[in-house]
């Protein structure tokens, strides 16, 4: 079909200039390259849209949101019960080192009573150090746990169980550091034994949190739970 004085319209499939304004009326075909998107057509979802940054990918809200490196981002409820379990592993550990505590704790209530009062003051001064051993032997292992542990194996046993995943957001292709896992473990742990509440705050950030869904503790160390199985 012509145009009188225009000649052949442009052809939109081949070699229609980029930007260009289209005639008024002229359909446009499926196939017509915009801006940022695929030659096919409208980005699939997790396409990174023209004018973001590298690694931002937007999906519709009924659809997994994705890692930078195309892996299904961890749901909160993967996460929380990953959380239950590391806590039943965790209450388990502290109830076998509490024993000895106890047992420290009653001999020296019981030792005290067969004496007079002054030897009150050093019993006092001696349950506090138990108490204070305690404590430090809890963060000890929670570091051990947390950390180490995640050194050999790459995860704990609760996201072992859910098939969750830590990965850097600056490098997904590379493991996290022992750097990186400490600081994420101490902000989560030690901020909550620290801040009042801090730990619902820290957990409950993912539910708001964009595009990653990341904690708190997630954002101090730039790091991302995935679904790897």
């Amino acid at each position: 079909m012509t145009y009188p004085g225009q000649g052949q319209p442009p052809d939109y499939q081949q070699g229609y200039p980029q930007g260009a304004p289209q005639p008024a009326g002229y359909p446009q075909p499926a196939g017509h390259s915009q801006p940022g998107y695929p030659q096919s057509g409208p980005p699939a979802p997790g396409y990174p849209q023209a004018g973001y940054p590298q690694g931002y990918y937007t999906v519709p809200a009924n659809l997994v949101p994705y890692a930078p490196n195309g892996m299904p981002l961890a749901s909160f409820g993967d996460r929380f019960l990953a959380y239950l379990i590391d806590g039943a592993v965790n209450f388990g550990v502290a109830l076998v080192l509490g024993v000895p505590l106890f047992i420290a704790f009653f001999a020296i209530i019981a030792g005290s009573s067969d004496v007079n009062s002054d030897s009150a003051g050093p019993s006092v001064a001696l349950i506090l150090l138990l108490y204070l051993a305690y404590f430090v032997a809890i963060i000890a292992w929670g570091y051990i746990y947390h950390v180490e542990m995640f050194q050999h194996s790459g995860v704990t046993w609760g996201k072992r169980a859910m098939k969750l995943k830590i990965i850097r957001l600056d490098d997904p292709a590379a493991p996290p550091t022992r750097g990186t896992v400490a600081k994420r473990w101490a902000v989560q742990s030690l901020g909550g034994f620290i801040v009042p509440f801090f730990s619902y705050v820290d957990n409950l950030w993912q539910l708001w949190d964009k595009p990653y869904q990341q904690c708190l503790h997630d954002k101090a160390a730039g790091t991302i739970v995935v679904k790897a199985g």
